[in-house]
């Protein structure tokens, strides 16, 4: 039996959101857009940290480095002939599936089984089960350790096999410092990832556990009854593993269904790919099940279409071009009346239908609904935009798992004469310093020497702004009473907030004023700065005359840039993305693929986004300066774009209200 072809628990997991995937994974015929630096991926989702600190939890324990499946079989069985032993990354085979465990524990005839997850939970409020049966979020992370289960106990059939997600518990406080520095990552020769442990990991030293083992063993055994697994398929769960396994194996295609999850299918091929010779496995995914030919693919697809949420419905009917939609598809049963300003949702979505009809579809732009907000702001204007994440494992003492971190901020300022300044940023790249308190402080000093109006993009800074709030309120800060009382006069309560409020100087969302009065056939139903961005600037005449200029870094004061010129086009004429004229925060990773990265939607952590994976780099590698100095430069210069990007589509839109 090849063992490259064994169903493993990442391809399990693959297959559960497509089985089609199966076929293209691994294949060099088909490229895989998903990040494949596992250095990155794992600063980016926090699990490397978690996964350590786990064994650290279980002392004593024997690590399976070995890549290859034989040695590691045989070194687990050397090591499974104890009456007590546990290993870490055990290795078990069935047939043709296999598996590695986080962390085994055996106990004479008990084997307990441990997945860890970079996931929270919290043991006093939540379950993995409800009255529907497992719940939804918690779904891929049973169904993981169910299959490892299983795999076990046909592999050794004599022992009582117990089953653990092991979890981070939000419910927790660290009671120590530093945790988060004890476990840096590195790389060896080879370049496979190494943890590097720090300083003192005892048990005594970790303090409060702040991951909680929850027992999946009666879900599992609901599981592996001879009751379908899928509601429209009489399979079992194990008939589904075999089934999923034997056509793995075999190098079959397993055509899955299409759903609106194809929209974020990673076996997309780029044009330069397909010059290469490289496959799509989307289009031939398409091709089979829908009978695409090459130019349906050229058409205006559902898959594009904002915020839809019934594109499964409609690919059951055979619907799959936006011309095949009427306004009342997109309308809910029981319509309701549109009170607010502006474009409702399926005005917006009603508009991209249109549009994408038309060969040279005008923006819209509604400047009655523009004038009005504009003539409410107050001049000065400030256009922030702060960089966040969410460690794992807390900085210090008294700080739960995944707390919000706020590490970085920038801040134009906009005169009403005109004049524009990069007034002021800030970056934490200190490592094991908790930053929100320095942040909220400097945030503070930038913008209350006046009243003028403040802009963000998204809802983001404002839920930021309300975790800190919460933070200062259980600190025990000297000025947190001040800062607190600041934070609530730029912001509004959240929905899970207890205490309520809205501050009379209340950041406005440029975001939700592009959802209501802009739209632009281009974005392909992107609201994304990054795609607003390059659009404004393609119909705006005055940002094409200003920015073509080299006085950005000159006229206009900037704190990163010196005589930087923004506009240059394309060989078909059109304004180049701003964004791209920047260089990667990271060598060789495509910059889109890192903002736009969800690790796992379910995952902790799914902004991603390449500041997020520069901070957890700088916290948590040991770099040397100049590497350090290198993506301090650029985490810097993206920042301030973020924050001259909104003040250009301000620009952009004042000159056409003029």
């Amino acid at each position: 039996m090849n063992p490259n072809r064994y169903l493993t628990k990442s391809r399990f997991k693959l297959a559960l959101e497509c089985p089609t995937k199966l076929f293209y994974t691994g294949n060099k015929a088909y490229p895989d857009q998903k990040l494949n630096d596992s250095f990155l991926a794992a600063l980016a989702e926090g699990g490397y940290q978690v996964g350590e600190l786990a064994k650290c939890y279980f002392p004593g324990g024997v690590e399976i480095r070995e890549l290859d499946y034989a040695t590691a079989l045989a070194k687990t069985d050397a090591l499974m002939a104890q009456e007590e032993v546990t290993i870490y990354e055990a290795a078990f085979l069935f047939e043709n599936l296999f598996i590695r465990a986080d962390v085994l524990v055996k106990k004479g005839n008990r084997l307990e089984l441990y997945e860890v997850k970079a996931k929270s939970f919290d043991q006093a409020n939540d379950t993995l089960t409800n009255t529907k049966g497992i719940v939804t979020k918690w779904k891929p992370y049973v169904y993981d350790v169910a299959f490892q289960k299983y795999v076990v106990q046909c592999s050794k059939p004599g022992y009582d096999v117990r089953a653990y997600l092991m979890l981070a518990d939000k419910s927790k406080r660290a009671t120590v410092d530093g945790l988060n520095q004890l476990f840096m990552l590195s790389e060896d020769e080879n370049g496979r990832r190494l943890i590097l442990q720090t300083g003192d990991v005892s048990l005594a030293a970790l303090g409060e556990r702040l991951l909680c083992a929850v027992n999946v063993d009666d879900i599992c055994n609901k599981l592996f009854e001879d009751k379908p697994f899928e509601a429209d398929d009489p399979k079992t769960f194990k008939q589904w593993v075999h089934f999923y396994a034997d056509n793995y194996q075999a190098g079959n295609v397993i055509q899955g269904k299409l759903l609106g999850r194809c929209g974020k299918c990673e076996f997309h091929a780029t044009q330069e790919e397909e010059a290469l010779g490289l496959k799509s496995g989307f289009k031939e995914c398409w091709q089979r099940a829908a009978g695409f030919t090459m130019d349906d693919f050229a058409r205006p697809h559902i898959l594009e279409l904002w915020d839809f949420r019934k594109k499964d419905n409609y690919f059951a009917d055979k619907k799959y071009f936006l011309a095949q939609l009427s306004r009342a598809d997109l309308e809910a049963e029981k319509v309701k009346p549109h009170l607010d300003s502006g474009l409702s949702r399926v005005d917006r979505q009603w508009l991209q239908v249109t549009k994408s009809a038309e060969t040279s579809p005008e923006i819209h732009f509604d400047k009655d609904g523009l004038e009005e907000k504009f003539a409410g702001v107050v001049y000065p204007l400030h256009f922030i935009d702060f960089e966040t994440s969410a460690v794992a494992i807390p900085f210090n003492k008294g700080r739960r798992p995944y707390e919000q971190v706020a590490f970085q901020f920038s801040h134009h300022l906009l005169h009403e004469d005109g004049r524009l300044e990069h007034k002021d940023e800030w970056l934490d790249d200190q490592q094991g310093r908790f930053p929100n308190f320095d942040f909220i402080r400097q945030l503070k000093l930038a913008l209350e020497g006046d009243k003028g109006s403040i802009f963000r993009y998204s809802n983001h800074e404002n839920t930021v702004l309300n975790k800190i709030h919460e933070q200062l309120h259980l600190s025990e800060e000297a000025d947190r009473d001040s800062l607190c009382a600041w934070i609530k006069t730029i912001t509004h309560s959240t929905g899970d907030n207890t205490l309520k409020w809205k501050g009379d100087r209340d950041m406005i969302d440029l975001w939700d004023w592009v959802k209501k009065y802009y739209f632009a056939a281009e974005c392909r139903g992107s609201n994304s700065i990054k795609q607003i961005l390059p659009a404004i600037l393609n119909n705006s005449d005055f940002l094409k005359e200003k920015y073509s200029q080299p006085i950005y870094g000159q006229k206009i004061p900037s704190l990163n840039f010196k005589d930087q010129t923004w506009i240059k086009l394309d060989e078909q004429g059109k304004v180049v993305n701003p964004y791209k004229l920047l260089d990667p925060v990271f060598a060789g990773v495509d910059q889109e693929l890192l903002d736009s990265m969800i690790m796992d939607e379910t995952a902790e952590i799914n902004e991603g986004g390449a500041a997020m994976m520069a901070y957890s780099r700088m916290q948590f590698t040991q770099m040397g300066d100049v590497e350090r100095a290198k993506i301090r430069k650029s985490l810097l210069r993206y920042c301030e774009l973020d924050t001259l990007a909104m003040v250009m589509i301000w620009e952009g839109w004042k000159a056409m209200l003029n």
